[in-house]
């Protein structure tokens, strides 16, 4: 008696060993891609947060500073540096971090900028 093997099993397997791997990659990819887009959310926000504070007549580049730092420390941004500055009827807010990118692929490092003019007190 001969035994003959089924075929059609080795094919079976040899796509899964293709599919899989590129199915993981895919997966992967769509959560580092939103990541690092959360990160840019992230730094937009805490520079908008920042310039504000700093905009305000009563606030300061200061407090500006620390407040879009612990914004985007929070947001789980790592590395986090704010500048803030107030010139020429402006407030200008620049924050830098780094998003937490399983592979960095030279990407992770977001720079995310709010300017506004100052406020003016007027009387009425």
């Amino acid at each position: 008696m001969t035994c003959t093997r089924d075929q059609r099993g080795l094919s079976e397997s040899v796509q899964h060993a293709v599919i899989f791997p590129v199915l993981m990659l895919i997966t992967l990819g769509v959560i580092q891609a939103g990541i690092w887009i959360h990160g840019h959310s992230v730094a937009g926000h805490a520079a908008a947060a920042g310039v504000d504070i700093a905009r305000g007549s009563y606030g300061s580049v200061d407090e500006a500073r620390a407040t879009a730092t612990a914004l985007a420390t929070a947001g789980g941004l790592h590395d986090v540096t704010v500048q803030a500055r107030r010139t020429g009827g402006n407030a200008e807010v620049v924050v830098s971090g780094s998003a937490p990118l399983m592979l960095d692929l030279g990407l992770a490092r977001i720079t995310e900028h709010a300017t506004s003019p100052l406020e003016k007190v007027t009387r009425p």
